[in-house]
């Protein structure tokens, strides 16, 4: 009995680093397509994407911080034809806390075509609000963020940022 619970021991020592090993090198992360990166120190990351300040504004009380995520390398590695992650976040411009709760949207302006999309709604996203949206061409674009947050008042944002 002893001599067997022993062998099992010692079976499951030497499995350790098989499974270590094993478990490291999976990398898909559940089918995902994203190819991660390694920093300085040699430990993975999340891909990097390039973040662009649009811009903010305050209007009745709450400020809004505008930007945008360059992500269409990652995207396009899914299939996907988004190329940046829009995102909002908005502050109590007093307190400088964080607003996260209500209905908060986006409409997009095509520089090309001069035309207003359909409002985009954007999604709580621990911080900020956001979705992933297509600015296929280059120009300046303008973006109205429409909000109903959760004191009840609907507040429009406007900004403006040139994809060169």
């Amino acid at each position: 009995m002893k001599r067997g619970l022993s062998i099992c021991a010692i079976l499951s020592i030497l499995t350790l680093p098989v499974g270590a090993t094993l478990a490291q090198n999976t990398g898909d992360h559940g089918g995902h397509a994203m190819k991660e990166q390694q920093d300085d120190h040699g430990s993975m990351t999340k891909p990097r994407t390039k973040s662009i300040m649009v811009g903010e504004q305050t209007v009745e009380g709450v400020k809004a911080m505008v930007h945008l995520n360059d992500v269409g390398a990652m995207m396009a590695q899914m299939g996907m034809k988004e190329n940046y992650h829009f995102m909002v976040m908005l502050n109590d411009a007093t307190t400088g806390a964080a607003v996260e709760q209500g209905a908060v949207a986006v409409k997009i302006t095509d520089p090309k075509t001069g035309k207003t999309g359909e409002a985009i709604p954007l999604m709580g996203m621990g911080g900020h609000f956001g979705a992933d949206v297509i600015l296929p061409v280059k120009g300046e674009y303008r973006f109205e963020v429409g909000s109903k947050l959760a004191d009840g008042k609907k507040r429009q944002f406007t900004f403006q940022y040139t994809i060169q």
